[in-house]
């Protein structure tokens, strides 16, 4: 395996494409991140506020690439009934949907699923792959640079499967009831 992005290289990814960065997500859970475990046991045990303080550079860099012109995008394959922790997903992206992503749903019955890779990527502007790897216990080792052409194609094939079979947030959780839910707001 080459060697995996992490830290400021792999943050560095998201100023340096020029139109798009698009990741599809296949995991069940991610709630292995260590600034994630808080936010959700506050979430889940109904606390309001929830601190999202972890969320705020995010936002920022999602805000200002918007501003630019450039795209993030996302597809996030989930299991149905929803898991605490993909409750708390779909409740969190309205925040970083209001701050200029677009993160979509695609249920993981659908039978689009079974032609999509079975590992997490990000993939800018549609030419530089990055395989996602994780522990066992959800938490991100890095990311790693792929620059075979064809699993690059493939990406891009997949991407565009997942998008167009995939709802947006607010109508997924609309659909689930979710809507009259309290929105993340820090």
């Amino acid at each position: 395996m080459t060697q995996l992005l992490t830290g400021d290289e792999f943050e560095a990814l998201f100023t340096q494409f020029e139109h798009t960065a698009y990741r599809l997500e296949v995991r069940e859970s991610y709630a292995g991140m260590p600034y994630e475990v808080e936010p959700l046991r506050q979430f889940l045990a109904g606390e309001d506020p929830v601190d999202l303080d972890w969320t705020k550079d995010y936002r920022a860099l999602v805000s200002a690439n918007a501003a630019l012109g450039r795209r993030i995008t996302r597809v996030r394959i989930v299991s149905e009934p929803w898991s605490d922790y993909t409750r708390f997903g779909v409740w969190l992206a309205a925040g970083t949907n209001a701050a200029g992503e677009d993160i979509r749903y695609l249920p993981r019955p659908h039978p689009a699923v079974a032609s999509l890779p079975s590992f997490d990527y990000w993939l800018f502007d549609s030419s530089r792959l990055y395989v996602l790897h994780f522990t066992e216990d959800d938490n991100l080792i890095g990311a790693e640079p792929v620059t075979d052409a064809a699993r690059i194609v493939a990406a891009n094939a997949a991407r565009d499967v997942a998008w167009h079979y995939a709802e947006t947030r607010d109508r997924y959780a609309e659909r689930h009831g979710l809507v009259n839910q309290r929105r993340p707001s820090a």
